[in-house]
């Protein structure tokens, strides 16, 4: 499947991202060579694959999995510390749905 630029612009308009040409005809190309990667995927015989639930195994003492523990929250105040724009206690985003 190729991708066109008009494509890769819709796509960075729905996600806001200002790119330049260059920067356009450079991601058509990249997203047509994974999409041609999936494709070439697809044709692999699969039939006597096992599924898979996840991908984590009974791994015992050898696991490198830390033990779940309890710990306390992230105030509200240190998550918005870092916010472009916070008030009332929430993050604060510029409107896109309509524009």
């Amino acid at each position: 499947m190729r991708i066109n630029e008009e494509e890769v612009r819709r796509v960075a308009e729905l996600a806001n991202l200002a790119l330049t040409d260059r920067e356009i005809e450079r991601m058509a190309q990249d997203l047509s060579g994974i999409l041609a990667h999936v494709d070439k995927l697809n044709e692999l015989d699969t039939s006597n694959i096992e599924p898979m639930a996840q991908v984590l195994y009974d791994a015992q003492e050898t696991a490198t999995l830390r033990e779940d523990r309890e710990r306390p929250c992230l105030s509200n105040q240190d998550a918005l510390t870092n916010a472009a724009v916070s008030g009332a206690g929430y993050f604060k985003v510029p409107k896109v749905i309509e524009r």
